[in-house]
């Protein structure tokens, strides 16, 4: 077995396990503050990981500069925003289906390589593109076709644009971390992965952080007295990082992501076991159509 196939497999099981202990931890933070532990906690462990890499390892840290910077906060604050998105989604719905919707940020990439950049797509993307709207406009009307009109403005609920909109800026957040792994000129897949992932956790601690201060500052105190389960969410969160960006620096992001629709398994099982979620056969018919027009928008590429 290729090294990428188990390394995104575990990437899509801590992702998911990860996101379910934060919307457990909504009951005592706010969206804001549940999406700061995956930083606060994530950040010291990741530049664990690279000094261990360094000193044990004998890798040599690569040579940066600010474009490098750049990139990486720009992936950080898109995950931030993201984060926050699909957080407010399970609010709206459930754990199952704001996941689901956020998995069509590979759909929007595709249409804006068309609208944008005038990009062809073959056949076979184009009726991915179909199955997966029709899987979202399906899940906007919770799985249940009573009238034509809720199928057409179904895509239109809130719940809905809040996951399409964390899909697409997990999306931004995608291409902006490869760049700046990319950007980097030397080192191998690992030692650039993780030293991309301590610099963009870093930021994401001082900037997440100085907005609480601000605006949320009885939060800071709340994820420090919640360490216990904060913690685990911020050790999940950054193994989960890693493990993207160790696959995605061996194979290409569309293999990539067509196995790390395995998630959408992960994900049900998470919402019926450890949220204790219930989610109709409907909805679970739309997030199937979803994902598997993602997967035929990657196998056309």
């Amino acid at each position: 077995m290729e090294l990428w196939i188990p390394i995104t497999v575990a990437a899509a099981l801590l992702q998911c396990t990860r996101t379910a202990l934060q919307q457990k931890l909504k009951a005592l933070l706010s969206t804001n503050g549940a999406n700061f532990v995956r930083y606060f906690y994530g950040a010291p462990v990741s530049i664990l990981m690279l000094v261990l890499l360094i000193t044990v390892g004998g890798r040599v840290l690569p040579e940066w500069d600010w474009v490098f910077v750049a990139w990486a906060a720009l992936g950080g604050v898109a995950q931030i925003i993201a984060t926050s998105l699909l957080i407010y989604s399970f609010e709206l719905r459930n754990f199952a289906v704001g996941t689901a919707y956020s998995k069509t940020e590979t759909v929007q990439l595709a249409l804006v390589a068309v609208l944008v950049l005038g990009e062809p797509l073959g056949l076979l993307a184009w009726i991915g593109i179909i199955v997966s709207l029709l899987g979202v406009v399906l899940l906007s009307v919770k799985g249940d076709t009573r009238t034509l009109r809720d199928i057409a403005l179904g895509w239109t609920h809130k719940a809905a644009l809040v996951g399409i909109a964390a899909g697409g800026i997990f999306g931004i957040a995608a291409v902006s971390i490869r760049q700046g792994a990319l950007h980097l000129p030397g080192g191998d897949f690992m030692i650039r992965a993780i030293f991309t992932l301590a610099v963009m956790n870093t930021l994401q601690t001082l900037i997440m952080g100085a907005w609480l201060m601000a605006r949320e500052r009885d939060q800071i105190v709340k994820v420090a007295v919640t360490w216990r389960s904060s913690a685990l969410v911020g050790l999940l969160s950054v193994f989960g990082s890693a493990c993207w960006a160790m696959g995605f620096a061996l194979q290409s992001a569309a293999y990539i992501r067509a196995l790390g629709q395995v998630e959408l398994v992960f994900t049900f099982i998470a919402s019926r076991y450890m949220l204790h979620e219930r989610p109709t056969v409907g909805e679970l018919v739309s997030a199937v159509l979803v994902v598997g027009g993602v997967v035929l928008v990657l196998l056309a590429r």
